[in-house]
């Protein structure tokens, strides 16, 4: 069929015409604009698609628990400054009833070493050495429990109020120099420095310091020799030379070094130079996806960004490795719940440093961590390197997942 000469077809394609009915108007130009100014979906519910497929199958039941804690109100904690002139601060967050959880697993670890040394002195079990994954055995064979960890070395103080306990802390107050009483932030964000356990004069390397939070607690120990905070973006360098204005002296602040090189270049600038290397990797910031819109990595004009970060960690663990000295320790830690970010960048930068660079790496046992902060956090049970905090609406901390390696 033909209409003014022309076939019919084309026409009723393009919508220029209809047989009996006249010209048809062109509605689908307006389509594609309303096509155009629809709401996308936003990031924050992209993000929980994604999780809900990930994480799922990944942490089987527990996950709805998980999943509703990341959707609630995070809890935080009160690292508390040493440098602050306020000795008052501590007596008044326990009347609040907070309590330092640092302090309390001190004590336990120390309360747990002493009664095996007196199960030992009476000869109930004699601990060996054995290939049982870290378990120990009795002379006859049978599997005991792991020797009790060494007590906790720390100058850091952490306040927490108590498991189901939502109370907020009020914003920290300054002394009178000025200094800032205490630095709110997610408590399970100082297990990596305590992981690191800095000793006297150790030179520090945290190598994506910004916001400066766990830089901040590693000045809290008191045992940095040298720190050197480092940030690729200028941005949030900046905003941790706020943190540090705002929470420690002149003269402390002038002996930390704070620099915005890009950190997988870190070993070419001082390699091999650090005692001990903290590598706080940008990744999916579980937590922030699902709740915030703004710099959310789900955000689709980020969706390249977010499927390198695996390699992206990868070269920052690799640089952080070969800035360590021999002997010296590497902690890894994301605030992510992925495997891809944290157990499969674990396994392959122990092969890279081996096989590329002739450097033997191991991954230090840290179930001790679960031992000493069970009262406080909620920890996985499934991780087969380092160790990695769940939420729970009861102790709604974390995700945290942390690991250390020490360099032979």
């Amino acid at each position: 069929m033909v209409l003014g000469g022309r076939p019919l077809l084309p026409l009723l394609r393009w919508g220029l015409g209809t047989p009996g009915l006249g010209a048809a108007p062109r509605r689908h130009r307006h389509k594609e604009k309303w096509a155009a100014t629809a709401p996308r979906i936003p990031a924050t519910r992209l993000a929980l698609h994604h999780f809900d497929a990930s994480y799922s199958p990944q942490l089987g039941e527990r996950w709805p628990a998980v999943r509703a804690a990341l959707l609630c109100e995070q809890k935080y904690g009160a690292l508390l400054n040493s440098f602050a002139s306020a000795d008052h601060v501590a007596q008044e967050l326990e009347l609040h009833n907070a309590a330092d959880f640092i302090s309390e697993a001190a004590r336990k670890a120390q309360s747990l070493l002493q009664g095996s040394e007196v199960g030992v002195e009476k000869g109930e079990s004699v601990p060996q050495e054995g290939h049982g994954g870290g378990r120990t055995v009795t002379p006859a064979g049978t599997p005991t429990p792991p020797p009790p960890p060494a007590p906790i070395g720390s100058n850091i103080k952490c306040y927490t109020f108590p498991r189901g306990d939502i109370t907020r802390f009020r914003p920290a107050w300054p002394d009178s120099l000025g200094l800032l009483s205490y630095y709110l932030m997610d408590a399970a964000s100082l297990l990596p420095v305590l992981a690191l356990n800095v000793q006297p004069d150790d030179f520090v390397l945290d190598l994506c310091a910004a916001p400066g939070g766990k830089t901040l607690a590693l000045l809290q120990t008191g045992a940095c020799g040298h720190l050197a905070a480092n940030d690729v973006s200028v941005s949030r360098t900046k905003r941790l030379y706020q943190i540090l204005s705002s929470y420690v002296p002149k003269n402390v602040r002038e002996a930390v070094s704070v620099t915005s090189y890009d950190g997988r270049d870190w070993a070419e600038l001082e390699g091999g130079t650090f005692h001990k290397v903290l590598v706080d990797v940008p990744c999916t910031t579980d937590r922030h996806s699902v709740m915030e819109t703004d710099n959310n990595i789900f955000h689709r004009r980020r969706t390249k960004e977010r499927q390198m970060l695996p390699m992206l960690q990868l070269q920052l663990l690799i640089s952080g490795i070969l800035a360590t000295k021999p002997g010296g320790d590497v902690v890894y830690s994301t605030c992510s719940l992925s495997p891809l970010q944290n157990e499969y960048v674990i396994e392959r930068a122990i092969e890279i440093a081996e096989t590329q660079f002739n450097i033997t790496t191991h991954a230090e046992d840290l179930s001790h961590f679960r031992t000493l902060f069970q009262d406080t956090f909620s920890f996985s049970s499934d991780c087969r390197l380092g160790e990695l905090v769940l939420p729970h609406l009861t102790a709604n901390f974390g995700p945290i997942y942390f690991c250390k390696l020490h360099r032979a």
